[in-house]
């Protein structure tokens, strides 16, 4: 009971010193990001995406292209933010000329009001349908870095995002390896990451593997759910997740091609709130449990089984439910916002919220379907702190 009772005490305490500095939940939480996608035509204007990233005190974003409506709005606030070169224009940038004159009229304008962090060059290169881009990457990539160093900005980091189909082997992930077929490239495009010690980032989607086996996988160990896991036959390392088993399948890959302290990164990963009828798991329940057990275990700091004093780096996919994106019906569903700054889905929080709560133009709904309760910033904040803080003291008291 003495024990109990000290922790209460020392809950409390902190929960006063949290409160009296208006910290947000996302605060501190320096490893998470969120994808900023804009394929839709009835998203809220990018000052107001600033407004709701602010209020959550999400610092990180990364978008899909160098949207100067974006960089602009982004200026000044404390968010960093990832820009991406895209596959289109690929080809134009093994000229170095031409890279530089694109760095000169995409990112310097914006530099330093707007906090230009990284670079990245296409989306999905190695695995695109057009195998011809595959031939640009590594030269387009070395000649950004180069006029970015040129113009005084080599603390951008420049890289690429890949699918996890660049890999041959993934299970277990002391298998990893990449695919024979792009082991040359792939090759040059490590050697860089390591000369300019940049990271290599991965979108690694439990949520696929899933829905393509949901009678072999288990559930609770995609969505990081207690649960047995699984031990790695050849390093005895435990995985009660998937997302870490992928990005460790990763690491060994790169290994095998001979290259030592390259940060793997997860540039995506995310879950659906609805599918198709094939989309096995696409539920708003189902995602509410994977994006609030992901948040957890970014709020604690945690690297992968076999980089434990690495934090991960992950940017959940997405901000915004996104109309216009093409294919099955999860595609348009991975948001955790809806284009009005309504939350897709419940996380529990609207039966927190007042009656009286405001309902000023800026402020953020926190119900699913049906009743919205409009919190002003300031009072979700708070809701946010309280969370927090009961998190805290179930595991202080656990």
């Amino acid at each position: 009971m003495a024990t109990f009772i000290r922790k209460l005490v020392f809950s409390y305490a902190f929960l006063a010193l949290f409160l009296s500095a208006g910290i947000g939940v996302f605060l501190g939480v320096e490893s998470f990001g969120i994808n900023y996608g804009q394929v839709a035509n009835n998203l809220p204007q990018p000052d107001k995406v600033v407004e709701l990233l602010s209020t959550l005190n999400l610092t990180k974003t990364r978008i899909y292209d160098t949207n100067p409506q974006i960089l602009t709005s982004f200026a000044n606030s404390n968010i960093e933010i990832i820009v991406t070169v895209e596959n289109e224009i690929l080809s134009q940038l093994d000229d170095p000329q031409q890279a530089l004159q694109w760095v000169n009229s995409r990112i310097i304008p914006y530099l330093p009001e707007t906090k230009i962090t990284g670079v990245q060059v296409g989306n999905e290169v190695f695995t695109d349908d057009d195998i011809t881009l595959i031939e640009h990457l590594v030269p387009a990539v070395v000649n950004i870095h180069n006029a970015l160093a040129q113009l005084g900005y080599s603390n951008i980091k420049v890289s690429t995002p890949s699918s996890l189909a660049v890999l041959d082997q993934s299970y277990p992930p002391s298998a990893g390896s990449f695919k024979s077929e792009i082991s040359g490239i792939m090759y040059q495009f490590l050697n860089f990451l390591s000369s300019s010690k940049s990271p290599f980032w991965i979108n690694a989607y439990p949520y696929f593997a899933f829905k393509d086996d949901p009678n072999g996988i288990s559930l609770n160990y995609v969505m990081f759910n207690p649960n047995a896991g699984m031990v790695d036959p050849y390093t005895n390392l435990h995985y009660d997740n998937m997302l870490y088993a992928m990005v460790d399948a990763v690491s060994f890959a790169i290994a095998k091609m001979g290259f030592k302290g390259i940060e793997v990164r997860v540039s995506e990963t995310g879950w659906p709130s609805k599918g198709d009828a094939d989309e096995v798991g696409a539920t708003p329940m189902n995602a509410a449990t994977y994006n609030r057990n992901l948040l957890r275990r970014q709020m604690a700091g945690e690297g992968t089984p076999l980089n434990p004093r690495m934090r991960l780096e992950v940017y959940l996919f997405a901000l915004f439910n996104e109309d216009l994106k093409p294919g099955p019906t999860s595609e348009r569903n991975y948001g955790l916002f809806r284009p009005d700054e309504s939350m897709t889905y419940n996380v529990g929080l609207s039966a927190l919220a007042t009656s009286s709560a405001s309902t000023s133009s800026s402020s953020i709904s926190l119900a699913s379907s049906g009743t919205k309760i409009k919190v002003a910033p300031w009072e979700y904040q708070s809701l946010m702190n309280w969370m927090f803080v009961f998190v805290l003291i179930s595991t202080l008291c656990g």
